[in-house]
């Protein structure tokens, strides 16, 4: 299956998982991860509208960064970089100033790293914060009662703009067992929000993958990770 075909694929997905809520396909951001797939199948991707792109590591993303923007035109669409995986400090160095957006903020040292490596370069990152909501020791993020301490605390980076909320849901559960998690994080969200006097940033739902983005939607995501559904693997190239 082509690219192509895998976006209208996941189109109509979108559409009647949005349907279904009571929402507008709209308001649904995909990205697209790339981090199983070859410099050219991303560049592909990009060339038939994937248009916001999730790595998790940068050795993996270096090269794939630096060709689309060495071969991208005057007119032609850059793509929005997304972060996705853990995020060690001794690496924010490379991941700052290229990626828009990092998916995986969950601890004030991490934090501190941001900020002075986006001063230096005169940014602001865009962070959704982590959270582990179904508890698993083998997933990282906080807790859910330490989101709100933690964000009065970024207070104090401000080159930093938290503006959602991040989980992913145990990959052994059938897919309808995922709905709690996203429902969960949903409802922190709005805790957040209603809490904050008008002043909350976290508006955001950074939650589902291909095995699970469907029931993600229902519950309120607005941000999809999708890799082998819409980018497919090494397998597809």
């Amino acid at each position: 299956m082509s690219i192509k075909d895998r976006i209208h694929h996941v189109q109509q997905t979108i559409a009647q998982a949005t349907s279904r809520a009571g929402r507008q396909s709209g308001t649904v951001n995909v990205i697209g991860v790339t981090k199983y797939v070859s410099v050219a199948r991303t560049v592909e991707a990009v060339e038939a509208g994937v248009l916001h792109i999730g790595e998790n590591r940068w050795q993996t993303a270096k090269d794939k960064w630096d060709y689309i923007h060495e071969h991208t035109g005057a007119g032609q669409a850059t793509p929005t970089w997304h972060f996705i995986g853990t995020l060690q400090r001794n690496k924010v160095k490379d991941i700052v100033g290229k990626f828009q957006y990092i998916h995986s903020l969950d601890r004030l040292s991490l934090a501190s790293a941001i900020q002075e490596q986006a001063e230096k370069l005169d940014v602001t990152v865009k962070c959704f914060i982590q959270v582990n909501v179904s508890g698993e020791q083998s997933k990282q993020g906080m807790s859910a009662a330490e989101v709100s301490l933690f964000l009065e605390q970024l207070q104090q980076y401000p080159r930093l703009l938290p503006i959602g909320l991040m989980t992913m849901a145990p990959f052994e559960l059938e897919k309808e067992e995922t709905r709690l998690v996203f429902r969960q994080l949903r409802e922190l969200r709005d805790e957040l929000i209603a809490k904050g006097n008008g002043k909350c940033t976290v508006t955001e739902l950074s939650m589902g993958m291909s095995n699970d983005y469907e029931i993600a939607i229902e519950e309120g995501a607005t941000f999809v990770r999708l890799g082998t559904v819409l980018i497919g693997t090494e397998e597809d190239e």
